[in-house]
This record gives C-alpha cells, structure tokens and sequence, in this order.
C-alpha cells in the first residue's frame, strides 16, 4: 500500500459502519495482537460478527482476513507504526510521549522509504556547481534554513539564510549562473517562494525544493524537488515532522558535499572542528552553547 496502513484505517473510520468501526478501533489499538489471531479471535474481541471483521478488510481492500493480517504484519516489520490517533486531552503524559515519538519514527521512516535519491544526486550536482547557497524558508521552514547555513564549512562555499521576504527577493532579483537556491516549503505552495524561484531562475540562477508535496507551483518552478513524504497530522504536527524530515535533508546534502565534493578540504575541516572544541572551553560556562 503507498501509505501507512494504520493510517488508512484512520482514515477510513467516518465511512465505516458502526460494527466495522468496532473491528477498526480494535485493530488499531492491538495492531501487535491481531497479526497472530484468528478470525474468529478478532471477532469476540471486537464484539462484533465475524462476517463483520471480513467486511472490514474488504472495505481496506482485502480479499479477506488472512490478507489484511498478512499485510498487517508485514507494515509492522517495517518499522514503527504511526500513532493512529491524535493526542486527547484525557491522555496522560506517558501516552503524549509515545504518540508523539512513535508518529515521529514511524513518519521519518516512511519518509526514508520513499526517498529519491536520484534527486539528492541532482541535488548535489547543482551544489558543487554553484558559487554561492542561497537557504530560504518562511515561517518553520526559516528554522531550516538557518540550520544549513550553520554547514556552510561542509559545503565549502558561501551561504546565506536571509529570513526577510524582501532581502530574499532582492537577492533573486540580482542572482547569476553562480547562484544556487534552496527553498523549504512544506506545502510546495508558498506563493512568495515561488516568485523568488521564478526570478532567480530568469536571471540564470538553479533553484533546488526541499517540500513534503509531490506537486505545486513551487515544484514547477525549480530545478530539482526533494520530497519528504510524511505523515503529517496536521491539525497539531505540521511545523514539527516536516521540520525534522527536512532537517534530516539538510544533513544529507551538507554530509555528501563535504565528504564527496571537491570543494571541501576535509583536514581543514577537521582541524577547524578541533579549534571549535577548544574555543567552546574558553567561554564562560555560563554562556557556552551546548
């Protein structure tokens, strides 16, 4: 299934009848159980027919019962599956803690799992090509860009994150072939971002997307797109898992220039990484970053 199976069943619950949302309350709450029950197990768990439970998985997409536990089972050995439920206000601290970490993990992993990277090569390729890093992003995606401007040292070459709409266009507005830009949007469908896009590539300059959207207007107007797929609840988690995937990116992209490109001296790198360390030790404790 192209998504998360527990996330399917989630979404599917308001269609369902009420005995078939029985069935799906239950197995999602014991998604571990249910890949070693049987039919009949499932059906007085529920408490509901077992024609019911069969209904079930043909409304998920299913043959039968024998082929949503197979596949249950199969999503579970994955990785961790997603927290299927939003976070209640009756829910007690230790049950905020999982969700949360389990949504993360599992959505970070799906998100790994429909990674391109034959993007990230293009990515890269542009990236050693260029002058000068331009990192723009609004909003939570600001956050990101300040992050792959703090690499600067691993990609080995100037990098800006100007957090002002203004300056940003500004700067596409004057940008050359030697301009490379790297824009963050989760939805892919920041209309300033796209206009910066547009005129940076009118002026000669590449533009790389880092976005969880497969299409929009910010997509068609860059080069290369990354796309994090994730799971995104977005009621509550919009600015967080989608931050974190893109961060993740960043990660990715800074890594591989500094230790596959040609314009990073490792041994440079290495020994400024040595000084930082002990500079840190001079600071006042009180003021030392972490």
């Amino acid at each position: 299934m192209s998504t998360s199976l527990l996330q399917s069943i989630s979404d599917r619950l308001p269609a369902l009848s009420r005995s078939e949302r029985a069935v799906a309350e239950y197995v999602l709450q014991h998604r571990e159980e249910v890949t070693r029950m049987t039919l009949a197990a499932v059906s007085r768990a529920a408490g509901v027919s077992e024609p019911t439970v069969i209904r079930f998985c043909a409304s998920m997409g299913f043959a039968g019962f024998r082929g949503f536990r197979l596949e249950m089972a199969r999503f579970l050995a994955l990785g961790v599956p997603t927290t299927h439920s939003a976070i209640e206000e009756s829910d007690a601290l230790p049950t905020i803690i999982t969700k949360i970490f389990d949504h993360t993990i599992s959505s970070l992993d799906h998100t790994r799992r429909s990674f391109d990277p034959d993007s990230v090569a293009r990515a890269i390729a542009l990236i050693e090509a260029a002058d000068r890093l331009h990192f723009f992003g609004f909003g939570a995606s600001s956050i990101i860009a300040e992050d792959a401007e703090q690499k600067a040292a691993l990609f080995g070459k100037p990098c800006s994150a100007l957090a002002d709409p203004h300056q940003q266009f500004m700067t596409a507005a004057t940008a050359d072939t030697g301009d490379l830009f790297v824009l963050v949007s989760h939805t892919g469908r920041t209309v300033p971002l796209s206009t910066i896009a547009s005129e940076a590539r009118a002026n000669g300059a590449h533009v790389i997307t880092i976005t969880a959207s497969s299409t929009g207007p910010l997509i068609d107007a860059s080069d290369v797109a990354i796309v994090t797929a994730t799971l995104e609840d977005t009621d509550v988690y919009t600015p967080t898992i989608s931050r974190i995937a893109a961060l993740v990116v960043i990660d990715i992209l800074a890594t591989t220039t500094a230790m596959k490109g040609e314009h990073v001296n490792l041994a440079r790198l290495r020994g400024m990484k040595q000084k930082l360390a002990a500079f840190r030790s001079t600071l006042d404790p009180g003021s030392a970053p972490e």
